[in-house]
């Protein structure tokens, strides 16, 4: 017989024990607001470039050690990344040249050999 277990996402915590939730309110740090700022504008009626659906399925395909690694607002910035390299609205090259160009202009070292 088959293992009947259903599926469960890494996100999926229903039932678990999930551990003490902060409910401490913090005001948004400049990166989460730019994330949620990029989030409305790809969502928005006059462009609908992405759903709030698409986020969430990004968010969800994450692997475990991703998942639990990456900040609330990291996990939106890659489920928004992929999202827009899978519809071609931004090419892997394009991001690999953007991301150089940041490093070069901040300084940061490529790790890219």
């Amino acid at each position: 017989m088959a293992d009947e277990t259903p599926y469960r996402g890494v996100h999926d915590l229903g039932g678990l024990p999930g551990g003490p939730v902060d409910r401490t309110e913090h005001d948004a740090n400049f990166f989460e607001k730019r994330v949620d700022a990029l989030m409305s504008l790809l969502s928005h009626p006059s462009r609908r470039l992405m759903t709030v659906d698409e986020l969430r399925r990004g968010i969800e395909s994450l692997d475990a050690e991703d998942y639990a690694s990456l900040s609330y607002y990291q996990r939106w910035l890659i489920s928004i990344t992929n999202i827009l390299l899978e519809k071609n609205v931004l090419s892997q090259d394009e991001l690999g040249m953007r991301i150089h160009e940041l490093q070069h202009r901040l300084g940061v070292a490529d790790h890219q050999h």
